[in-house]
Order: structure tokens, then C-alpha cells, then sequence
């Protein structure tokens, strides 16, 4: 069977870089991942990329999606120039963009990222807009990351949760027979981080220094956990600004964060009562599996193994990249990306639109 090499490039909820692999595949089984190259967002991008998301103002968000694929083609060229590839080996560019809004509940989903100029400017073939398909199917357009999940752990023990703490945490839960369940859980690194910037000026709580100090604020925590999002069954998917700081404002530092932290703990082990057989183990990628106070935390809550991605060989930081460059490849094959189980649309959906270069 036929493999292709490919880039996929990731910026997600956290808005804390652009993460770029390089894989080869063939879109089904087979998966190699040759390297990676991440971009760290400055202060003032990260800060001017959420302030362009709240005001949803589409003259600012423009102005954001033009630096944004300039920035996408300085990855391409810093990953060729890493790897030694040149750029006529490589067959697809997967461009999942910037998530600008995501209401799929009113059809609605929007990632920035002009897929023909970076087509244009890399002179590579690009795959973006990888969630529209699904979510006018009826799907929620999210998580795509599960039929990934399912290809890298086809030869592990099963049933198997691979979990995604990124600024909304995500799992996918895979059965012995291939069968999937994903959904998001609830908020990941997205508040904490807020809080410690709005705080501090830090990005992040480093390795949950600060959350392992604080107190859990059980009455606020309680009202977080009560919003109407934790009473759906999956699939189901949550847009960045479901929730804000508001009632957190008379905590102080640590006492916020490690009531954040155990939100995003709690919403987790909620999912656990909607799964068909709990899972043999728990793999964990994405920012969150950094905080060490965090992944303690899942640890106490959940009765199976926790432990990074990186135990079977892959980098937890840079995973979804490599899912949108397999997902690239997927749409060239004009194989499916998501699934009922996965999205809730109602067949196999093929998504993203192919940008050729002129």
C-alpha cells in the first residue's frame, strides 16, 4: 500500500504554540513519525489571538489568520530545513488552523488558517478546514484526533483511554474489536492558564508549583461542575469560552488554580460512568500531563493506570499535529475521519478541503 509523507500543524485551545510534524503513513495502519518543530507563541501574539476570539470583530481576525499562515509557512521551512526533506517529498500539507468559535449545536464551527496561501507560499498541497464536513453532517466536529489514537495503539491492550489535556481535554476510548467513543470532557489547561496569567503574567502553572499549594474551593467547584455541558451524554464538544474566571475573582492565587485543576479532574472522572467497560489504562498527551500536581490528581481520582503518551514511544506534545498530517492523508485517500462514535454524525464523514499550489 501506497505511503505519503506528510506535515500536519496543530495551534490549539491553549494558544500557546503552533506545533508542526512530519510522518510518513499510509493513511490507515502504518505510521511513522520522522520529527517535529514547534513555534511558542510571544505573550503579545497569544494575548492579541485571544482579545481578536472574544471580540469575534472579523476585521481583527483577519488581520490574526494573515500572521498566523505566515507563521504555518515559517514552520514548513523550519521542519525541511531540519529534517533535510525537500519540499517536492513531501505530499500534503494538514492545516487544522486556529478554532476562532465552535457551536456545532448551531451548525456553526470556524478555524482561521488561509489553506491556499499556504499552499501558494510553501509550493505543497494543503488539506485545512478538517471540521465543517462533520458538523453539517450533524457531528460536533470534534474530537477528529480519535482515529489516530486508534492507528497508534492498534497493537496495545485493550480497552485503552488516550486522554488530551489540552485547553479543552479530550479522550478516546478504544475497545479490543476497534470501536471508539470520544468526546470532550470539559476544560484542560484553558482557565488554569488564564488565571495564572491574569495573576501572575505567567502562561502556565510550571509543573502545578502553584496548584499543589492551594485549597479546592468545593462550593465554586461545584457550581463549574453544574453547568448544563456535564449532564450530556457523548459525543458531545465544548467551544474555549464556555466558562470564564468570574467566580473565582476572591480566591487567591492558589486556591484558584487548584480549584481549576480539580475541575478539570472532576470533569474527567464524570466521563467514566458514560463509558461501556472502564479502561486498562489511561495515556495521557497534551500540555496538562506537564503539571505534575494534575496528573497526581488524575492518578488519586481514577482506578486504572495513569501515565504520559510518551511510555509507548510518541510525543505527547506534538500528537495532534501528526493526526492532522494522517488526517491529510486521509482525505487524499478519500477515507473517513470521524464517526458516530467519535463525533455523533451519522455515517463515516471524509473532512477538509484540498488547497493545490499554483
Amino acid at each position: 500500500m501506497a505511503t505519503y509523507t506528510a506535515i500536519g500543524m496543530m495551534s490549539g485551545t491553549s494558544m500557546d504554540g503552533l506545533d508542526a510534524s512530519v510522518i510518513r503513513t499510509d493513511g490507515e495502519n502504518i505510521v511513522e513519525v520522522i520529527d517535529h518543530f514547534i513555534i511558542p507563541y510571544d505573550p503579545a501574539f497569544h494575548q492579541a489571538l485571544k482579545l481578536a476570539i472574544k471580540s469575534q470583530d472579523k476585521e481583527k481576525i483577519a488581520v490574526m489568520e494573515d500572521v498566523l499562515t505566515r507563521m504555518h509557512v515559517l514552520s514548513v521551512e523550519s521542519l525541511l530545513a531540519k529534517t533535510g526533506l525537500d519540499r517536492t517529498e513531501i505530499n500534503v500539507i494538514g492545516m487544522h488552523g486556529q478554532t476562532i468559535h465552535h457551536a456545532p449545536d448551531k451548525g456553526e464551527t470556524w478555524q482561521i488558517g488561509d489553506g491556499q496561501m499556504l499552499a501558494d507560499m510553501t509550493g505543497i498541497n494543503v488539506v485545512n478546514d478538517f471540521r465543517q464536513a462533520d458538523v453539517k453532517a450533524g457531528g460536533q466536529g470534534a474530537p477528529l484526533v480519535p482515529i489516530y489514537h486508534r492507528a497508534i495503539t492498534s497493537k496495545l491492550e485493550k480497552p485503552i483511554i488516550l486522554l488530551n489535556i489540552g485547553g479543552i481535554a479530550n479522550i478516546t476510548w478504544i475497545n479490543g474489536q476497534g470501536q471508539m467513543l470520544a468526546c470532550d470532557t470539559g476544560m484542560g489547561n484553558a482557565l488554569l492558564n488564564d488565571w495564572i496569567h491574569e495573576k501572575t503574567g505567567a502562561m502556565y502553572d510550571n509543573n502545578g508549583d502553584i496548584s499543589a499549594k492551594g485549597t479546592i474551593n468545593q462550593v465554586i467547584l461545584e457550581q463549574l461542575l453544574s453547568h448544563p455541558f456535564f449532564s450530556e451524554l457523548p459525543p458531545k464538544s465544548l467551544d474555549r469560552e464556555a466558562f470564564n474566571l468570574t467566580s473565582l475573582s476572591e480566591l487567591s492565587l492558589e486556591d484558584g488554580a487548584a480549584t481549576l485543576v480539580e475541575f478539570t479532574v472532576e470533569a474527567i472522572y464524570k466521563i467514566m460512568s458514560l463509558l461501556p467497560e472502564p479502561p486498562k489504562e489511561w495515556l495521557v498527551c497534551g500540555g496538562g500531563r506537564h503539571n505534575k500536581y494534575m496528573m497526581q490528581r488524575l492518578q488519586e481520582r481514577l482506578s486504572s493506570p495513569v501515565t504520559p503518551i510518551e511510555k509507548i514511544g510518541y510525543n505527547g506534545d506534538t500528537l495532534e499535529a501528526e493526526a492532522f498530517a494522517y488526517m491529510a492523508v486521509k482525505h487524499l485517500k478519500k477515507l473517513p475521519i470521524s464517526f458516530t462514535g467519535t463525533t455523533g454524525v451519522l455515517e463515516p464523514t471524509c473532512g477538509g478541503k484540498l488547497y493545490h499550489n499554483h
